[in-house]
């Protein structure tokens, strides 16, 4: 593993690479305060793909937020050439003294590569690629704990190079016009100042994280039941998402309030910042509540809290676990017990705690 000296003392441009998902890319945000916090002079900018941006966007941490766009891989070759060719020319006129890449891929390693930094910091992790991606790095980390939480993991690269994180608190960043549009979407639902919001995410683009509808329904409910309380759905926009927000809104004997696909992830962090609970399942919008402050009620089942659920803030966790769990099946082959195991009244219960 090549541990290379690395003379932080001439470091002043920095680029962080993270071509992962939504949540990913927000669980970065302390490794970037504690780089922010030992060179408060450099330029810092972090390299993500084309969607996950927003978690990023706004933040003073950062001067630049570099965007990749994965659906470049469909081009022609010729396109493709094109298109990443200028992109690495973008990535190479910034004159970056230090990269990270924090992506296990292949991509990430080329970017890396590509930039020209003079140092190159990448993760270590056992694969058939590793014996070139180790002629790439000046440095390779190894993660201690591969069950350590993700910002746990993510710090490592700080602490590598001596760094010392102190503030470790997830942050997301949205405008006023964030604001004012979410405003003109509750008030279009009859909210008004005086309600107190429950904002309710059940959905995951990977529905095996899902939990039962009925259930969803039933919690529903039971909070409209409580004077002034006003739960809001919401959903990303792929059609299997709202097709389940429509089966619980059918299952409902109260009138949510279903906003399901007509948010941005900005506009979703506004609205959790306004709610007084969030609840929600393993999936981005659960660590964009976190990062507003909002206090997070999740629901686990086939994946690994330790390591995904709610990071340094007021939150309960359902996890029932199953004989066959940790498990990587999109779709469960027995009864999805780790999350049928989860009762309505018990999620029902931990809320009153919040409200």
């Amino acid at each position: 593993m090549n541990q290379s000296p690395v003379n932080l003392e001439g470091i002043r441009r920095i680029l962080f690479i993270r071509l992962r998902n939504i949540g990913d890319v927000l669980l970065m945000v302390p490794t970037v305060r504690a780089f922010r916090e030992a060179f408060p002079r450099a330029y810092m900018a972090a390299l993500v793909n084309a969607g996950t941006e927003e978690m990023l966007t706004g933040n003073p941490l950062l001067d630049e937020v570099l965007i990749y766009d994965p659906r470049w891989k469909d081009l022609s070759l010729r396109n493709k050439m094109v298109a990443e060719g200028k992109f690495i020319g973008q990535v190479r006129r910034r004159r970056f003294d230090l990269v990270i890449n924090m992506t296990e891929g292949d991509r990430g390693a080329f970017l890396c590569l590509a930039s020209g930094a003079r140092y190159k910091i990448g993760l270590y992790r056992r694969d058939p690629t590793l014996w070139w991606k180790k002629w790439i790095y000046d440095r390779m980390v190894r993660i201690p704990d591969w069950r350590a939480h993700i910002v746990e993991q993510n710090l490592e690269f700080a602490r590598s190079l001596g760094l010392c994180p102190r503030n470790k608190a997830l942050a997301i960043h949205y405008s006023p016009e964030d604001d004012q549009t979410l405003d003109q979407l509750l008030e279009r639902e009859g909210v008004t100042p005086g309600d107190t919001l429950v904002h309710f995410h059940p959905t995951s683009r990977w529905l095996f994280k899902c939990w039962r509808d009925e259930g969803v329904a039933r919690v529903i409910d039971e909070l409209a039941g409580r004077a002034g309380v006003r739960v809001v759905l919401t959903s990303g926009g792929g059609e299997k998402e709202i097709e389940k927000i429509d089966r619980i809104i059918h299952l409902c004997k109260s009138r949510p309030i279903n906003l399901g696909g007509r948010t941005t992830l900005k506009q979703l962090a506004a609205l959790s910042a306004r709610a007084r609970l969030f609840i929600g399942v393993d999936t981005a919008p659960m660590h964009i509540a976190v990062a507003v402050g909002t206090p997070v009620i999740a629901l686990f089942g086939p994946t690994e809290p330790l390591r995904t659920g709610p990071y340094q803030n007021p939150y309960t966790l359902f996890h029932k676990g199953a004989p066959c769990w940790p498990c990587s099946y999109r779709a469960c082959p027995y009864d999805h017990r780790c999350m049928m195991n989860i009762s309505a009244q018990e999620v029902f219960e931990a809320c009153q705690k919040y409200l």
